[in-house]
C-alpha cells in the first residue's frame, strides 16, 4: 500500500496536541487543511483515529499503536536522509526554534547568541516559552528544535543531555542594615524574601532544598521572571535566593550585595532535550555541541564568600 509521508507529521501532532487549532498551528497551516488531512488519514487507516469529546480529540485504540510506530519511522528516515548531508556553520542558513526555560533564557541564551554571531552568522534563532511541561514546547513533535530546563521523566522520544549544575545565593540591597558579607540561619529566616515562581519544574528545586534542610522562609512577593526580583530588593530590606550564575550578573549592579546562603543548598540541573529525529541532523548535532561548550564555560564559574570564583561544588538537588 502507498501512503502519504505527508500525513504522518499529521498524526503525530495530532496525538500530541489533541486539539485541531493548536495542531494547525503548531504545523503553520489552517484548521481546514488540518481537517483535511486527518480525514485522508481516516480513508488511508480504515479507522477515525481520533474522536472528538468534550476536552478534545482522544485517539482510538489503533490510533494509540499506531504512535509509536509512526515516530519511529519518522525518525529512522531523518536518520538516513540527514545524516548524509554536510554542514558548514559559516555558510548555512538556518532558524532554529528554541524552548528555554527562563533561567537558561537569561543565563546561558545571551552567550549562545554571541558565540553564533562568530561562528555561525547565518544561522538566526526563535525563542519559544518553556511552558508548564514538555507538549507545550513543540519538542515532542520536533516542532521545536530542543528544550533547555529540568528535564524530569522524558518520554521515549526524546533523548536527553545534561548540561551543567547550578547553585544558589542570596541577593540583598547592598546597603542593607542588617546584613554585611555574610548572612545567618537565623537572619535568612526572619527577613521578608522575594520568591521566583517561573513556568516549569524550575519552580520546586528551592521549595524542596529549603524544606530538606528544615529553614524557613517568609516570602513577601513573589515574582514570575528572575529580572523583577533585583528590582524588589533594590528599594527593599527584603532578600532573593537565585542561582549562582544570575547572581554572578547582578554582582555588577552596585545596588546590590551577592551573599552565600546560610547552608548548603545544593544544586540542580540544566539539560538539554531535542527529540530522537534530530539526533544525527548535522546542524542540529553542532548547534547541540556549541551550547554544550557555552555551558560548561560558564558553570566552571561560580560566585564565592569572598567576591571571587570558584569550580563545581556542593551536592545536587534531586527535582529542581
Amino acid at each position: 500500500m502507498r501512503y502519504d509521508l505527508n500525513l504522518l507529521p499529521v498524526f503525530v501532532t495530532l496525538m500530541e496536541e489533541r486539539n485541531v487549532t493548536r495542531g494547525a498551528d503548531r504545523l503553520g497551516i489552517t484548521q481546514p487543511a488540518l481537517s483535511n488531512a486527518l480525514a485522508r488519514l481516516r480513508l488511508v487507516m480504515r479507522d477515525q483515529l481520533f474522536v472528538r469529546e468534550r476536552y478534545g480529540m482522544q485517539p482510538t485504540q489503533m490510533a494509540l499503536e499506531l504512535a509509536p510506530v509512526i515516530a519511529a519511522a519518522l525518525a529512522a528516515i531523518d536518520d538516513v536522509v540527514l545524516g548524509q548531508q554536510d554542514f558548514d556553520p559559516m555558510q548555512a542558513e538556518l532558524l532554529f526554534t528554541i524552548a528555554p526555560n527562563s533561567y537558561v533564557e537569561f543565563v546561558l541564551m545571551p552567550a549562545i547568541v554571541a558565540r553564533l554571531g562568530k561562528t555561525a552568522p547565518g544561522i538566526k534563532l526563535r525563542l519559544t516559552p518553556y511552558g508548564n511541561d514538555l507538549v507545550e514546547t513543540g519538542v515532542m513533535s520536533g516542532t521545536t528544535a530542543m528544550v533547555l530546563g529540568r528535564i524530569a521523566d522524558p518520554p521515549d522520544n526524546l533523548v536527553v543531555q545534561h548540561l551543567m549544575n547550578e547553585g544558589l545565593a542570596c541577593v540583598v540591597r547592598a546597603d542593607h542594615p542588617d546584613i554585611g558579607d555574610s548572612m545567618t540561619r537565623e537572619q535568612y529566616e526572619w527577613l521578608r524574601h522575594v520568591n521566583v515562581v517561573p513556568h516549569g519544574r524550575l519552580r520546586v528545586g528551592l521549595f524542596q532544598a529549603l524544606e530538606q534542610r528544615g529553614l524557613r522562609r517568609e516570602v513577601a512577593v513573589s515574582v514570575t521572571h528572575f529580572l523583577a526580583a533585583p528590582e524588589m530588593i533594590a528599594v527593599t530590606d527584603y532578600c532573593a535566593t537565585l542561582p549562582s550564575l544570575i547572581c554572578r550578573h547582578l554582582a555588577a549592579d552596585p545596588r546590590l550585595k551577592i551573599v552565600p546562603a546560610p547552608v548548603d543548598l545544593g544544586r540542580f540541573p540544566v539539560d538539554l532535550a531535542w527529540h530522537v529525529r534530530y539526533r544525527h541532523d548535522p546542524a542540529h548535532r553542532w548547534l547541540r555541541s556549541l551550547i554544550s561548550d557555552v555551558a560548561r564555560e560558564l558553570s566552571e564559574i561560580h560566585w564565592t564568600s569572598d567576591g571571587g570564583t570558584t569550580g563545581k561544588n556542593g551536592a545536587d538537588i534531586e527535582d529542581a
